[in-house]
């Protein structure tokens, strides 16, 4: 069986899309429930573009876990892998939106269904078809969700997949700021690619600039480096390369999704070139760089329109855009 699935554990929720923006919460009059949470919206791009993708999560035995399989089934996601919960409800994400399409979250998920997920419910052989591994830090606190997203790991690993991991930090969920830390740290020598933005740099390394945050980020199996500073574009490096995108001038409208878009469609389009987990060491700079334009091109075109994985561009909208 061919490695061509993209798979990824964590919190899928819904996320209440508010109906103005550049307001406070209180003054927001109505809210849209669109089905959100990172590893989910890394599947959603994936599959957008044709790509095959597997979702592990759980989810409340709630209208809300309805809606959310549902809607993944429909993106083309495979749902076979998610487990279903009465003990807590699904995960849900109030967002409220800046006039510049930047957001911020009030999560509801003490606890939530995800974070339930028993590493026991894991099956080695949903694994045998995995080209690459996402997961993000928001389903790593003391919960039976991290010792889960630490058993995936194994088995994907031991099927020679690529292992990503995009910290997406949300400094609300934990009450330890200090465990947020140390726990990103754990997990990053398991990544073969990290995904860090300016706005998470300082945090994770204690560095401002990303020349001297490398010396820490290189540790363990980490491989290649993917620094997004939004607007401003984004770098990739590896221990011998440094390559930078500008990111295309376009008026946001919702930014919410787009690092996922990012990480995504980078996935995408290293699986189109041929690069696994054998040869990324030595990925060839002319597809990296490919690679790296595409994912700028494909956050460009999402932060223009509302929601997460309903933004995400197929190739037929990347072709005619921008």
């Amino acid at each position: 069986m061919a490695n061509d699935t993209l798979i990824a554990i964590g919190e899928a929720l819904i996320d209440f899309i508010p109906d103005k923006k550049g307001c406070e919460f209180y003054e927001v009059t109505g809210f849209t429930p669109t089905v959100g949470g990172a590893p989910a919206n890394v599947c959603g791009a994936f599959s957008k573009l044709g790509g095959k993708s597997k979702m592990i999560t759980q989810l409340g035995n709630d209208p809300f876990g309805d809606k959310i399989t549902r809607y993944l089934k429909d993106t083309g996601i495979d749902t076979s892998c998610i487990s279903y919960t009465d003990n807590a409800n699904t995960a849900l994400a109030f967002v409220s939106l800046k006039n510049d399409g930047n957001r911020t979250f009030s999560f509801y998920r003490k606890p939530s269904a995800d974070m339930l997920l028993s590493k026991d419910t894991l099956k080695k052989e949903w694994f045998q078809d995995c080209y690459a591994f996402h997961f993000c830090s928001v389903s790593l606190g003391d919960f039976p969700m991290r010792d889960a997203h630490e058993r995936a790991i194994e088995y994907a690993k031991s099927n020679d997949a690529l292992i990503s991991f995009d910290p997406n930090l949300r400094f609300k969920l934990w009450e330890d700021k200090e465990a947020l830390r140390e726990t990103v740290r754990k997990f990053i020598p398991l990544a073969d690619i990290l995904k860090i933005s300016d706005e998470e740099l300082e945090f994770i390394t204690g560095e401002t600039d990303i020349e001297k945050a490398l010396q820490t980020l290189f540790c363990g199996n980490v491989k290649l480096v993917l620094y997004t500073l939004g607007s401003n574009g984004a770098y990739a490096f590896t221990p011998s390369k440094k390559l930078f995108s500008p990111s295309y001038k376009v008026n946001a409208a919702d930014t919410t999704g787009a690092g996922d878009g990012f990480i995504g469609s980078f996935l995408w389009k290293l699986k189109e070139k041929g690069i696994d987990a054998t040869c990324i060491s030595d990925i060839n700079e002319i597809i990296l760089k490919e690679a790296l334009d595409f994912a700028n091109k494909f956050c460009a075109i999402s932060v223009q329109y509302p929601g997460a994985i309903d933004s995400y561009p197929g190739h037929e909208t990347i072709n005619q855009n921008l």
